[in-house]
């Protein structure tokens, strides 16, 4: 696999949660996100932050890095970008709640701020 694949939900890889049974909240934080205008063409610059409180598994940041590193050759919107970073979370960790907030450097004057979350149901 090369940076030019496709971010894929495959790629996350999760450890046991030493506290199952009680809620802690993780946040992690890529300052340096990258993707490319679907328009344009043209390199889009981010934030992107994911808070989550894990059940029975937590996150692999080695495997989140190289997955989020994905998107640096991937044509998509941010409002795209933002929401498929969600649900492959979601399908991989299984969390109790999670959300990501993708905050996007200014383009044309105008800054961008996607937020998304997951409640699971139970």
């Amino acid at each position: 696999m090369s940076l030019s694949d496709p971010p894929a939900v495959e790629q996350l890889e999760t450890f046991p949660n030493a506290f199952p049974e009680r809620d802690y909240a993780v946040e992690i934080v890529c300052p340096e996100f990258t993707s490319l205008c679907p328009k344009t063409g043209q390199p889009d610059f981010g934030t992107i932050a994911i808070t989550y409180i894990p059940d029975q598994v937590c996150i692999e940041l080695k495997s989140l890095k190289l997955y989020l590193q994905r998107y640096r050759n991937q044509g998509a919107f941010y409002e795209t970008l933002a929401n498929r970073i969600l649900d492959d979370f979601v399908k991989a960790v299984a969390p109790r709640e999670v959300n990501i907030v993708a905050r996007f450097t200014p383009r044309g004057g105008i800054t961008t701020t996607i937020t998304c979350e997951h409640v699971a149901q139970g």
